[in-house]
Formats: C-alpha cells, sequence, structure tokens
C-alpha cells in the first residue's frame, strides 16, 4: 500500500464558513488521516471567540475521547489549578490539541496513549490555523514537545526554551510542559516541583497579556 500523502489532510474537510461552531460540526467528518478509525469522535477545541489566551495540547486523552471535550481528565484537573494559581481567569482561555483524535494502543483493558506521527500531526494543522483565525489570541501556549515542536519545529526543546516568549512574526507562544507530565512525576515532592514550575510559566503568559493590555 502507498504511504498515505498530506493531499488527504484536514484541508479537505473544512468547512466553507470557518466559524468555531461550523469547525467544531466539520471536523467529527475529517478523514485527513486514519486517527479517526479508532477514536470514538474528533475533539475539538473549547472556548470563546477573542479569548486571550489559545492553549494547545498534544492531542485527546482516554476521557477526552469518550466526552467529545479537551482536557476533561486528570491533567485538565492540574491544568485547571495552574491556571488559577497563575492568575489567568478560565474564561479567557480557549483550550485545544494539535490532533484532534485519540491515538492509543490497547494494554489489557485499558487505552493507552499513543504518539502521533509528524504526518498525523502535519495533516491536522488545517483545523489549529482556523481555530487561530476563528479565536485570534493574544497568546499561544504550546504545552509539551509534540505541541511546541508541531508550532515551532522539530528541534525546539521545550526543556531548554520553556517559560520563554517566543516572536515568530506573528501570535507570540510561550513553550511549557504538557501537565500530564506532572502527574507522571515519581513522587509528591517532585509534582510539587515541577508544578511550580509549571505555574511560573503560565505566570509568564499572564504578565504578557497584561503588557498587552496596556499597549492596546
Amino acid at each position: 500500500m502507498a504511504p498515505r500523502t498530506l493531499e488527504t489532510s484536514a484541508a479537505d474537510f473544512l468547512p466553507e464558513r470557518k466559524t468555531l461552531p461550523a469547525l467544531r460540526t466539520a471536523v467529527q467528518g475529517c478523514r485527513g488521516c486514519d486517527l479517526y478509525k479508532n477514536a470514538t469522535q474528533a475533539v475539538f477545541g473549547e472556548g470563546r471567540v477573542g479569548a486571550e489566551v489559545m492553549l494547545v495540547g498534544e492531542q485527546p486523552g482516554d476521557q477526552e475521547d469518550l466526552q467529545g471535550r479537551p482536557f476533561v481528565g486528570p491533567a485538565g484537573k492540574v491544568l485547571d489549578k495552574a491556571l488559577e494559581a497563575a492568575g489567568i481567569d478560565r474564561d479567557d482561555v480557549y483550550v485545544t490539541n494539535a490532533v484532534k483524535h485519540f491515538k492509543w494502543e490497547p494494554r489489557g483493558k485499558r487505552r493507552i496513549h499513543k504518539k502521533p506521527s509528524g504526518m498525523q500531526i502535519a495533516a491536522c494543522r488545517p483545523w489549529f490555523d482556523a481555530e487561530v483565525e476563528a479565536v485570534r489570541p493574544q497568546v499561544i501556549v504550546a504545552m509539551g514537545a509534540t505541541a511546541a515542536q508541531a508550532l515551532l519545529g522539530p528541534k525546539f526543546k521545550v526543556t531548554q526554551e520553556r517559560g520563554k516568549v517566543i516572536s515568530t512574526g506573528g501570535i507570540p507562544i510561550v513553550a511549557t510542559v504538557h501537565p500530564s507530565s506532572i502527574l507522571r512525576a515519581p513522587d509528591s515532592e517532585s509534582r510539587h516541583a515541577e508544578m511550580a514550575r509549571f505555574i511560573d510559566d503560565l505566570r509568564v503568559v499572564a504578565a504578557q497579556i497584561k503588557q498587552r493590555r496596556r499597549a492596546a
């Protein structure tokens, strides 16, 4: 079988009017890559037009796939706590993922997250670009290596560049860890330290928003 090419990317499935409601409906019919075959549904972003901050993760998890909403599982609870601690109003945030379908592999009775391929990430990019165009955020936060490399290139290192405001000629981007990585910390002391660093990164975002408000 010939390898799948980007000729079958999500661009073929975008609606003519790229409003958030139209995009949210259209994404359920996306066949731009093969991930739809084993997912319950596509999980589109959530938030309002004009949200100042857009948070981007890798892909939906198990609970997100079942409920059809982003960041409703354990990582979402970590994220909510960190946003509150950083002084970012959840109503001013739009949350989404670089990939809209859950990629997983079975392990016993559980569905275990599996990292999407570069081609799957690239195939899904038109949905993200349409979300940015519709929401028009002031700052984008890339959470985790997959999201950061999707936006900033395959050589980008979150560990080296996290918490910095990166100007790419368009919307400023701040990279940080994915909240799920905090849950994987080996002990409570490590989790506490990682959570503190995550909050510090989000405080950079909060400061950037305040700065842009003053300049407006």
